[in-house]
């Protein structure tokens, strides 16, 4: 896009009324090269604030008050450097040059922006859409991160509870396995442990050994009416040494039966189990 004319009138005056503004105030300071840093100083805040208001930075009347004021300034200080010379066409050509080259910019700034150019407040709005936009965006990330740590440390919480439920099942097996290894231990040692049991008329009986049924008893062994039921074992007596000389119930159930065939096999069977319990307690404790 061209540049329209007035900016280029507005720049030769801008450079003129610089060169000038630094050789008066140079000359009136009389301070060398700290005069000289001076003009630029005034110089330099003149150019910054034109390009201030050429973009608008800033409230609207700030950068247009700011020129005015260092336009003002410097035309000031040059009116006292033409007092001090004595020179009344110093003291009005000085500031003349300033403030013409200040008003040629005044049309040369808007000259110089794009017609379809947002104006200021749109500008705004603008940036406050995309201050929303962005602030919206921000916040629901951070809440996801939010929610992704808690899930975070719900999981390694759940992952430590399961972890710890392993170790409690893992040692209650290993007990639970030790405790069956044991009662085998006990079970294989348990018919070394009983003497076998021999009488005149017939075999050892061992644990291994299956039950002999009795033979007829003698005739003057033979129950009598005189035999009270006191004088016989009784059914637990009977279980707990049958218990103790047969590995299973069943062996132990049959040679009572076959001993007091008028007994009842269900209340035999009750027997020689609850015997079979009180002799594994007594061996240790796993019933």
């Amino acid at each position: 896009m061209s540049r329209p004319r007035v900016f280029y009138g507005a720049v030769a005056l801008a450079g003129l009324s610089l060169i000038w503004s630094a050789y008066a105030i140079t000359d009136l300071m009389q301070s060398g090269v700290f005069g000289l840093s001076v003009a630029l100083a005034g110089d330099i805040g003149w150019l910054t604030v034109l390009w201030a208001q050429y973009r608008r930075v800033g409230p609207r009347w700030a950068a247009v008050a700011a020129g005015w004021i260092i336009a003002l300034g410097v035309g000031l200080l040059l009116v006292i450097h033409g007092v001090q010379e004595d020179s009344t066409a110093q003291a009005v050509a000085g500031p003349f040059v300033v403030l013409v080259g200040k008003i040629v910019w005044e049309f040369a700034l808007p000259a110089l922006r794009d017609p379809a150019a947002l104006t200021p407040e749109q500008q705004a709005e603008i940036h406050s859409v995309i201050r929303d936009s962005e602030h919206a965006a921000r916040l629901h990330d951070a809440r996801r991160d939010r929610a992704e740590r808690e899930a975070q440390a719900t999981i390694e919480r759940i992952q430590q509870q399961a972890r710890i439920t392993a170790a409690r099942d893992r040692a209650d097996f290993e007990i639970t396995l030790e405790r069956l290894e044991m009662r085998a231990e006990i079970d294989r040692r348990s018919p070394l442990m009983i003497a076998p049991i021999t009488t005149p008329d017939q075999p050892a009986i061992s644990p291994s050994t299956p039950p002999i049924a009795p033979s007829a008893l003698p005739t003057e062994h033979a129950p009598t009416s005189t035999n009270t039921a006191s004088e016989q074992p009784s059914i637990a007596d009977l279980a707990r040494d049958h218990v103790a000389i047969t590995t299973t119930n069943t062996d132990a159930v049959n040679a009572i039966c076959a001993l007091r065939p008028d007994e009842k096999r269900e209340s035999v069977a009750a027997a020689v189990r609850r015997a079979r319990r009180n002799a594994d307690g007594m061996k240790g404790g796993y019933g």
